[in-house]
């Protein structure tokens, strides 16, 4: 893998690739949302825009977008939704789908995601299945959006029997990814994104890892040029998979790590345990699993452990967590195939496991046991 780069406040461009055949542009770096005007009629054009935003980031930097829509004169509509993975579901996607058609707009519209992970996905939905699909532009403001789920295509809705089981793989046109916004993120949403961080330096980039690590106190305080840095390598880095399998049929499997029991937490709490502490818990369990079975090498789990610590998440179930209500949830995941739930495991920080094709398929009652005495 390349070197982590020098910190620089310079505009970056990574280019990801689709199925289809094409490409989308990703911007990284301080003030990319001021090239909204100019980036949007060539690469975006359309008769109107659709922006949809979590209610609180529209309130934070809506009036800018907006006003950089206007400078491309058409029609512009705003929609909001209340803030919260919780109000990432059925119910607002249909209400956000009734209000674009009220509007009026066409098939030769397009929609702009303006928010986290959330906003993103929903939007995106939103997109993907309006008239059969119009396009979508991806404006993250948090870090975990930034580094990790406005890249890639994946859209999709919560349902209560577990995380994104209902949605799609719609690119988005561009993707610009203002790191000066993250100045706005609580310190504990920092760390939320910083978990997805660390999963990419787990899974392909130990260096990257270190990295992490050793800048974890300036990356939670928010440092502007380790920040760019710190998005600038997770984009490489995923877009580098997603380019390769867009619809995750093989290498990008890969990127699940610690998203089997991850998701499984998340919606066993109803969606209030973030999404980064979730995942970080994952990585730590599903390690442990790994090096229970032999596959993961040991010592992997606590290196993990104290690294995910000092990006302040969690790193210990609590010790009344429902197990049989995580099996469950488990069973029912997305990523099962054949009626099995199937594991990302390391085998080194840095390294997948490759033993069943990037992913393994585990018994129920292994993980069971497991779940019960973990550590």
């Amino acid at each position: 893998m390349d070197r982590v780069p020098e910190p620089r406040r310079s505009d970056r461009e990574v280019r990801v690739a689709t199925s289809t055949g094409g490409e989308y542009p990703v911007r990284i770096g301080s003030g990319t949302l001021d090239l909204l005007a100019s980036l949007i009629g060539s690469l975006s054009p359309a008769h109107a825009y659709a922006l949809i935003a979590d209610a609180k980031v529209f309130d934070l930097h809506g009036e800018r977008v907006r006003a950089a829509l206007d400078a491309v004169a058409r029609p512009i509509t705003v929609h909001t939704f209340p803030s919260g993975e919780e109000n990432k579901n059925r119910e607002h996607w249909s209400r956000l789908t009734d209000e674009l058609l009220s509007t009026g707009l066409g098939r030769d519209g397009c929609v702009i995601a303006l928010g986290g992970g959330v906003a993103g996905d929903l939007a995106g939905f939103v997109a993907s299945t309006y008239m059969r699909g119009i396009p979508v532009v991806q404006l993250p403001t948090s870090l975990v959006a930034m580094v990790d789920a406005s890249v890639g295509g994946k859209t999709g809705v919560d349902v209560p029997l577990g995380k994104n089981l209902v949605g799609t793989f719609h690119p988005p046109q561009f993707v610009l990814a203002d790191t000066d916004l993250c100045a706005t993120l609580p310190r504990v949403e920092r760390s939320q994104g910083l978990a997805e961080a660390a999963k990419h330096g787990a899974i392909l980039d130990a260096e990257y890892f270190a990295w992490i690590d050793s800048h974890a106190s300036a990356l939670l305080d928010g440092d502007p040029e380790l920040t760019s840095v710190l998005v600038g390598r997770s984009v490489e880095l995923k877009a580098r998979v997603v380019s390769e399998d867009e619809k995750e049929g093989g290498l990008r499997q890969i990127l699940n790590f610690g998203h089997t029991l991850g998701h499984a937490l998340e919606a066993l709490s109803g969606f209030q345990l973030p999404h980064g502490s979730a995942v970080a818990l994952g990585m730590i369990l599903e390690a442990k699993l790994g090096e229970r079975l032999g596959i993961t090498g040991e010592g992997v789990a606590d290196r993990l452990s104290r690294t995910l610590r000092r990006l302040e998440l969690p790193t210990a179930l609590p010790e009344d967590s429902d197990v049989e209500g995580l099996i469950d949830l488990v069973g029912r995941d997305k990523k099962a195939r054949g009626g099995a739930s199937r594991y990302v495991l390391l085998s080194e920080l840095g390294t997948v496991d490759r033993g069943e094709g990037w992913s393994r398929k585990l018994e129920a009652s292994d993980v069971r046991d497991f779940l019960s005495r973990p550590s």
